[in-house]
């Protein structure tokens, strides 16, 4: 049966300590619980326990070993870069984890993955270095979905403070830090600031990535929500316009090499950053693009067009990811509204897509006419 693993086959009472007193994985304070599996990890009680489980441990408990365990940690100069080897394979893990669980909404199972990939970075890169930017915006992210401002205000002093310490570093990680930070502003309802610092992200973000990268446009996203929120619905409309515009073409060129390459399956949505997994990336795009198709339907002034559009980018993105039930669905409501305005620019590649939809459900599902006659045959 699935579910939760049993907490008490997972740890066990730990004993008087000799030597320095061990400390809760996730809180520092001191642990009175060992994990089974690794022994090298240690809890306060049972609920840190199950928390890091779910988050990270549960992938990464007996790669601890060889980096806990005193005879490894023993060796000299070969052990010392081993060890670093292995820590940085374990801040790959842990970002990957982090970022996946924080684009499906999972904040609090994001924690424990996050400050790992932390304390593994200050352990590589040493305390206030850039490095440790992306594991401080991670777990600001985190923060930030579960409402605690004044730690997400102090994890981003400490990522602006690594960041003015390193003028050379690049502009990806400017646009990251600006981004956060206006999220942060988003969240205290400082319009105005949070404004100023995605006008940052998008900046830095087209320098490194390009004015039409969907990484830049991301940021037009995040300030249309500002603009929203300030009721100036024309500012809002222009930018959703100009992102549906990037993830159209974007789509619409993904589209077009699966068609061309159909004996491969595997096509991602967007590479180039971070290599996020697919199934995390739908979730964050999905909830982009669905966000704005339900703005503009229910805009009094909705424009059909952009309705057709944005349906359509959710159509093709649920092709690609092979969901036909939704492609079709959002592909029909593209048809509804390109068919308000005479531009077969805009319905024909959306009669294109629906009618491979159609044509691949019915190979995977014959009719039962097709079925009997095969029988038959």
């Amino acid at each position: 049966m699935g579910g939760k693993p049993k907490v008490s086959s997972k740890i066990i009472p730990l004993a008087s300590p000799k030597g320095p007193e061990k400390l809760c994985e996730l809180c520092q304070r001191v642990a009175r619980l060992q994990c089974t599996e690794c022994r090298a990890t240690f809890y306060c009680d049972e609920e840190h326990q199950q928390a890091d489980w779910v988050g990270i441990h549960r992938r990464i408990c007996q790669l601890l070993v060889p980096i806990r365990t005193q005879t490894f940690l023993s060796l000299q100069r070969a052990g010392q870069i081993v060890t670093q080897q292995k820590k940085a394979e374990l801040i790959e893990i842990c970002r990957s984890v982090a970022q996946q669980k924080l684009s499906e909404g999972k904040h609090q199972e994001a924690l424990p993955a996050a400050q790992f990939c932390l304390r593994c970075s200050i352990d590589v890169h040493g305390p206030n270095t850039v490095q440790l930017v992306p594991a401080y915006l991670l777990l600001a992210e985190a923060n930030i979905g579960l409402g605690n401002v004044s730690r997400v205000a102090e994890l981003l002093s400490q990522a602006e403070w690594s960041v003015l310490k390193s003028p050379d570093c690049g502009h990806a990680v400017h646009h990251r830090l600006h981004r956060s930070l206006g999220r942060l502003h988003m969240a205290t309802g400082n319009l105005e600031q949070a404004l100023l610092h995605f006008a940052n992200d998008i900046y830095f973000a087209s320098e490194a990535f390009g004015l039409d990268s969907t990484i830049t446009c991301r940021g037009y996203f995040l300030m249309a929500d500002a603009f929203a929120k300030q009721g100036k619905t024309p500012i809002v409309r222009s930018l959703y316009s100009e992102v549906t515009q990037i993830w159209h073409c974007h789509l619409t060129n993904l589209l077009e090499n699966r068609i061309q390459n159909a004996q491969n399956p595997n096509v991602l949505l967007d590479s180039s950053y971070d290599n996020q997994s697919d199934k995390a990336q739908q979730v964050e795009v999905d909830d982009m693009l669905r966000t704005m198709l339900e703005f503009e339907q229910k805009d009094p002034r909705k424009d059909p067009a952009q309705v057709a559009r944005v349906a359509h980018c959710l159509a093709m993105m649920w092709f690609l990811a092979g969901d036909s039930r939704k492609a079709q669905g959002f592909g029909s409501t593209a048809l509804q509204a390109g068919q308000l305005i005479p531009n077969p620019d805009l319905t024909e590649p959306i009669q294109s897509l629906l009618q491979l939809v159609q044509s691949l459900q019915t190979e995977a599902h014959p009719s039962s006419d097709e079925s009997q006659n095969s029988a038959s045959a």
